[in-house]
């Protein structure tokens, strides 16, 4: 927690050093109020001076026109600061979460990444907001308060030393009891927001197999769990506020009755009486300020935890410090004795994979479902990293190049079509700002989604919803493939992205295809052996990750089994020859 609030606010200072300022202008004011108030009591209301009334009021009330201006000042800077370091660090959150690869998002959880930059920040930033008009305030208040009330009477301040005891005991068994519970809700929120996120997701398959009821129960389970330990927590800060109070009035009800009998002996005038229990008030008033920052503290703390560890996570795929820049750019991708393990996973999901790309050929990679095609082609962009052996482009190997300029040379189509929300136009040129008119059309006729994109009202500024809801599987996929066509990359990869296209459109996108990329290296997954057949080079996978056989389809029909296998459960024999 210091070490993010540190970080952060020093970059304020000169706001901070003015909030304090006014706070501790604001604290001053309120302490000599009731000091006045009592000269007014003893030396002018006692004595009928009217001429003494009229000029400490006179102070009172410019010290109270201070006071307002002073809090009203402070407020703000203390607004301003907390939005500011919340802003800050969902920045920097956001920032370091796309640095990571994808073995680093899997490894906290797409829910629990969104809850750290929502919720999280957001109990920090309540915590800095508090801290700033309490951490001063509360302190000059308690301390002075105490001071001035010794000044008013020093017999009766010793119930002080009974008075904040008893208080600071009420607080410290609350936060023990609190912290734990606190930590615990922070991670059953996760849960929430996991399963939440789940549902919505995969609203479609749930619907499919009659599953609401099931699933509805699986969410109470998980919100139950929340509410449970919120409960437990609402209870705990719910007798604080009551034992303060009590301990509150109980030493109103003393000190009346104390300085009562003093007064009657003449020994404490009746204005210090009224003074004294108005610094007791804002001592008590103190506290029960810094018990409100001590009730958010265990929360944001555990949420400072889980912003650290995200911020403090070194991704596991890094640039080199001297990249290596692209000169030629030819395009050509070579496996060399490549072989990848997922984290934790027993054994590796490819092996000694080495194969050569080049530019003007389409390499095809086709294999059984889980045999690794699409973990395959996800490391070269780096999503995720080659545990062993390398992958080179234009002889250079990928991890010596800059991330931007690797995948500023791939115009990569995922399994999963997905579109931004926006416009066609806009996602079009998601990867070239610059991108034309023209060039858009021309990249869509050649995906096979002109026709219906012009059959649209607003055509290229038609809008499109989150994730491209508003188009259908082959549309959003035909879209994908016209973005990476926009692009102009030297690299195309296309994982499985022509299985949503029904025969006759991905045998005219592959055509038309043909002569787009003709001096560009093309790298196609495909389930589809039909989508295929014509490549330069296919690479057939086994289900444990090794090559079974590579080469066009008439060699690999008299070597390959594994490949003969494939080809005979999706065609018809005339069609294999």
């Amino acid at each position: 927690m210091r070490t993010i609030l540190s970080k952060y606010l020093k970059q304020y200072y000169k706001e901070v050093i003015l909030a304090l300022v006014l706070l501790t202008v604001q604290a001053v004011s309120n302490l000599y109020l009731p000091n006045l108030n009592a000269d007014i009591i003893n030396n002018g209301v006692a004595k009928g001076d009217l001429n003494y009334i009229m000029q400490a009021g006179g102070k009172m009330l410019l010290f109270s026109l201070l006071l307002v201006g002073a809090a009203v000042g402070a407020t703000f800077f203390a607004s301003r600061i907390s939005a500011k370091f919340a802003q800050d660090l969902r920045r920097d959150l956001y920032y370091k979460v796309m640095s990571f690869s994808q073995n680093d998002i899997d490894k906290f959880g797409t829910a629990s990444l969104i809850t750290r930059n929502t919720n999280d920040v957001y109990q920090i930033q309540m915590l800095v907001l508090i801290m700033l008009n309490v951490m001063i305030l509360a302190p000059i208040m308690a301390i002075g308060g105490a001071i001035m009330a010794i000044r008013q009477d020093v017999v009766l301040s010793t119930s002080l030393l009974v008075i904040i005891p008893l208080m600071g005991i009420v607080v410290f068994f609350l936060m023990r009891k609190a912290i734990p519970l606190f930590r615990s809700m922070q991670v059953k929120l996760d849960n929430v927001n996991r399963v939440l996120r789940e549902k919505l997701m995969g609203v479609r398959v749930i619907r499919a197999f009659v599953k609401e009821k099931s699933e509805e129960k699986r969410f109470d389970n998980v919100n139950d769990d929340l509410t449970q330990t919120a409960i437990k927590v609402n209870r705990l800060l719910a007798l604080g506020m009551p034992l303060l109070m009590l301990i509150m009035n109980l030493s109103t009800v003393s000190i009346l009755w104390f300085g009562s009998m003093r007064i009657d002996s003449g020994a404490m005038p009746i204005g210090n009486l009224t003074a004294f229990l108005t610094y007791i008030m804002e001592i008590l008033i103190s506290i029960m300020m810094a018990m409100m920052m001590f009730v958010m503290w265990p929360r944001a703390e555990a949420s400072a935890d889980r912003i650290k560890e995200v911020l403090e996570t070194e991704p596991t795929i890094t640039e080199s410090d001297n990249p290596v820049i692209l000169k030629s750019k030819k395009g050509t991708v070579s496996f060399k004795n490549v072989t990848f393990r997922y984290e934790e996973a027993e054994r590796p999901v490819l092996r000694n994979i080495s194969f050569e790309a080049k530019p003007g050929k389409t390499t095809a990679i086709v294999g059984s479902t889980g045999s690794g095609k699409s973990t395959l082609i996800n490391l070269i962009p780096r999503f995720y990293e080659v545990t062993d052996g390398k992958i080179e482009i234009d002889g250079v190997d990928i991890r010596e190049l800059s991330m931007e300029d690797l995948r500023d040379s791939l115009g990569f189509v995922p399994q999963k079509a997905y579109l931004f929300s926006g416009t066609i136009a806009s996602n079009l040129a998601y990867g070239k700002k610059d991108a034309t008119e023209e060039e858009m059309w021309h990249a869509l006729e050649i995906a096979q989604a002109k026709d219906f994109v012009e059959e649209l009202p607003d055509k290229l500024q038609a809008p499109v919803d989150q994730g491209g809801t508003n188009f259908s599987g082959g549309q959003r996929q035909r879209l994908s493939i016209a973005r990476a066509i926009v692009k102009k990359p030297k690299i195309y990869i296309f994982d499985d992205s022509f299985s949503a296209l029904d025969n006759r459109t991905d045998a005219n996108l592959r055509e038309a295809l043909k002569e787009e990329t003709k001096n560009a290296t093309v790298i196609i997954v495909a389930q589809r052996v039909s989508t295929i057949l014509n490549a330069d080079l296919i690479i057939v996978l086994n289900d444990d990750g090794t090559i079974a056989g590579q080469g066009k389809h008439s060699e690999l029909m008299r070597s390959c089994e594994v490949y003969r296998e494939l080809v005979k459960s999706q065609l018809p024999e005339e069609e294999t020859a």
